[in-house]
C-alpha cells in the first residue's frame, strides 16, 4: 500500500492517541469523517496498522527488573530453534525477541518482578531449553529512551 503525506499524519496521530475519537482524528487531518474511517480501515487491511493498544508503566505493575539476554544456542538443529522460538514466544517473561547477526544468535528482553523471579526465569526455562548453550545478561539500569511508535 502506497502511504501519501495524509496518511502518514493519521498514523502518527493514531500511534499518539490510539484512542482519539473519528471526529477528532478527521478534523486534524483535514477529512469528512467517513473518507477518515475508510482510509482507516484500508491501512488496517492491508496489514500497515496491526492493532491498537495501550502502553503500560512497567515498574507501576510491578515488574521492576528488566534485562538484554544475549542467547547462544548449541547447534543450529531446525527443530531445535523451533522449539526455541515456539518457548520463547509462550513466555510472559519475554517481552521481545529478535534473531541477530554477530555472537549471540537471539536478544531477549525480558522484564520480570525482581532479581529473584529473574533467576527463576534462567533456571527454570532459559536453561532447560535443549537449544541454549549459554545466555549473558546485561541488566538494564534505567530506561532513557522508549519508542513503540515507528517514525517515518
Amino acid at each position: 500500500m502506497h502511504l501519501d503525506d495524509r496518511d502518514r499524519r493519521i498514523l502518527s496521530l493514531l500511534q499518539a492517541d490510539s484512542r482519539i475519537s473519528n471526529a477528532d482524528l478527521a478534523e486534524a487531518v483535514g477529512m469528512s469523517t467517513s473518507a477518515l474511517w475508510r482510509r482507516v480501515r484500508q491501512m488496517e487491511e492491508a496489514g500497515v496498522i496491526e492493532r491498537y493498544g495501550v502502553v503500560v508503566n512497567p515498574t507501576a505493575v510491578g515488574l521492576g527488573f528488566q534485562a538484554i539476554v544475549h542467547v547462544q544456542l548449541t547447534r543450529h538443529d531446525p527443530d531445535k530453534i523451533v522449539e526455541f522460538i515456539r518457548a520463547v514466544e509462550n513466555n510472559t517473561d519475554v517481552q521481545d525477541c529478535y534473531a541477530t547477526t554477530g555472537q549471540s544468535d537471539y536478544h531477549l528482553r525480558v522484564m520480570c518482578r525482581d532479581l529473584d523471579a529473574y533467576n527463576q526465569f534462567l533456571e527454570s526455562f532459559l536453561f532447560r531449553l535443549p537449544a541454549v548453550a549459554s545466555a549473558q545478561t546485561n541488566v538494564v539500569l534505567r530506561t532513557v529512551k522508549r519508542t513503540r511508535s515507528v517514525h517515518f
